[in-house]
């Protein structure tokens, strides 16, 4: 997948200004940003996608009394493509699904504390009114505000699952409602459930969009994939406020040649690996990691890092983690999510 400058926020000369002047490059300044991810506030009888009030304040005032700048997420894009420095410990939140509890509980908080976030979402739970979702009028309202909408498709299907003419079907309906509601066509997705392929890529690249974002762990870089981006993912059980101090602070690591680059699995088990471009250094103390198989035995070839599996993973989702430790007790962080089709 080819990168492309992301040239359409240009269209202003005061805002090229703006984003253009990211950060000086110096000792303040990283090559690396973390997406923070997070789907529902306060709901309490769904853990798996919920962060408590707590764990969200908790968050907040993490973010406004450490040593960390939140920015917009084109804002942090825009840096990204261009290969500008960014400000130390970027920060960029996102929200998935449009939830009421976005609205009632989330934004209020955000605003308070002055932070930009991005709200992606699947148009048809809106259209629906299903019970406990946002309504078009309250998402005119935050993007009235400032907030970012991205899109999700419009039925949040999962779309490795699907054929291209369905999967092209959906967002091609989304982008009808966004229009008509919005008057706008989003240019960042999200994939349902971080779900994807190279072929869904190319028709998210060839349907407008200019990023998109999986639900895989680790921080963006130079060497991110701009249609399949990761995301620390936060709910309770992974929203405690070590974990988040751990992630935020993570870099992204330099890095070229992922195998496999295809989100969905052809071979399972995959043969893994990838080679640390020259800025990575050495990268000692770098290990990958496997839910379902612990930590992975792992061959280092000069600046080549290869992993292998001896069994295969189960249908679903397979996340594989690499670590490294880094400067001033940070950590390097690349991870991939793939999807594991039933054979």
């Amino acid at each position: 997948m080819k990168k492309r400058i992301f040239s359409n926020f240009c269209g202003f000369t005061a805002l090229c200004l703006i984003i253009l002047s990211v950060a000086p490059i110096g000792a303040n300044a990283d090559q690396s940003a973390v997406i923070i991810m997070y789907h529902r506030f306060g709901e309490n009888t769904l853990p798996s996608t919920n962060i408590s009030i707590k764990q969200f304040e908790k968050h907040l005032k993490e973010l406004e009394t450490g040593n960390y700048t939140v920015l917009p997420i084109p804002k942090i894009l825009f840096a990204i493509n261009t290969q500008k420095s960014l400000p130390k410990r970027t920060i960029g939140i996102t929200i998935d699904d449009a939830y009421l509890s976005v609205y009632t509980r989330a934004w209020p908080r955000l605003k308070k504390a002055g932070f930009p976030f991005t709200l992606f979402i699947a148009t048809e739970a809106i259209d629906r009114n299903y019970k406990n979702y946002m309504t078009w009028d309250q998402i005119r309202e935050l993007k009235n505000d400032g907030v970012t909408i991205g899109s999700q498709t419009a039925s949040h299907l999962h779309m490795p699952a699907n054929n291209s003419k369905r999967n092209q079907q959906d967002i091609d309906l989304s982008n009808k409602r966004f229009y008509k509601e919005l008057k706008i066509r989003p240019t960042l997705f999200a994939y349902p459930f971080g779900e994807a392929s190279n072929r869904i890529k190319t028709i998210i690249e060839n349907s407008g969009f200019t990023h998109a974002f999986g639900q895989h762990s680790g921080a963006i870089n130079f060497s991110s994939d701009q249609y399949y981006m990761p995301r620390f993912a936060l709910n309770e059980s992974f929203g405690g406020l070590k974990r988040f101090k751990l992630i935020a602070n993570s870099l992204g690591i330099p890095y070229q040649d992922l195998s496999p680059s295809n989100p969905s699995l052809i071979q399972n088990p995959p043969l893994f690996g990838f080679t640390l471009k020259n800025e990575a250094g050495s990268m000692k103390g770098l290990t990958c990691y496997s839910g379902g198989h612990g930590k992975l035995p792992m061959q280092r070839l000069g600046p080549r890092v290869e992993v292998r599996f001896n069994t295969k993973f189960n249908p679903g989702r397979a996340r594989i983690n690499c670590t490294a430790p880094g400067p001033e007790s940070r950590w390097y962080w690349l991870g991939m999510l793939y999807y594991v089709p039933k054979n």
